[in-house]
C-alpha cells in the first residue's frame, strides 16, 4: 500500500468564484501534505455533491472525498434545506463505503462577504480527508 494519500475533489460550479479559489487552495494544501488529487468532478451546486460523492468512494484509486461549495443565505430558508441534505448525504456516503468523505462547504446563513473570508476552509477538509485517511490505515 502506498503512503501517497489520493483524494477525490468534488466542486460545486454554484457560486463558482468562491469554489474556484476554495479548489485551488485544496489542491496546493493537499501537495503541502503529500496527498495527491487524483480527480475533480464540478457538480451545478451543493444539493447535487451526493452522487458525484458516490462515484468517486466506488472509486478504489481514491482513498478520500473533499467537497467544495459554498451556500449562500437568501429571502428563504433554501440555504438552510440544501446544507442539510448535503451533509446528510455526505455522512451516509463515507459510513457505507468506508471512506473518507471531508465537508469543504461553507455555510448555510452567511453573507457572500462571509463565504469570501472561508475560502481557505477548503484547506481544513482537505488536512481532515489526509489525517483521516491516514489514522485508518494505522488502525487497519
Amino acid at each position: 500500500m502506498s503512503d501517497k494519500v489520493r483524494l477525490g475533489f468534488v466542486v460545486s460550479e454554484f457560486n463558482r468564484d468562491l469554489t474556484s479559489q476554495m479548489e485551488l487552495l485544496g489542491k496546493e494544501h493537499a501537495q503541502f501534505l503529500g496527498a495527491h488529487v487524483d480527480k475533480t468532478l464540478y457538480v451545478p451546486g451543493v444539493f447535487d455533491v451526493p452522487l458525484a460523492i458516490k462515484r468517486l468512494a466506488k472509486d478504489r484509486t481514491i482513498d478520500a472525498v473533499v467537497v467544495l461549495g459554498a451556500v449562500i443565505e437568501g429571502s428563504t430558508d433554501h440555504d438552510q434545506l440544501v446544507a442539510q441534505h448535503a451533509t446528510r448525504k455526505m455522512a451516509d456516503i463515507s459510513v457505507e463505503y468506508e471512506k473518507p468523505v471531508a465537508l469543504g462547504i461553507s455555510g448555510p446563513g452567511m453573507s457572500r462577504l462571509e463565504a469570501h473570508e472561508r475560502v481557505d476552509y477548503a484547506k481544513r477538509a482537505v488536512e481532515s480527508a489526509v489525517k483521516m485517511v491516514r489514522r485508518l490505515r494505522e488502525a487497519a
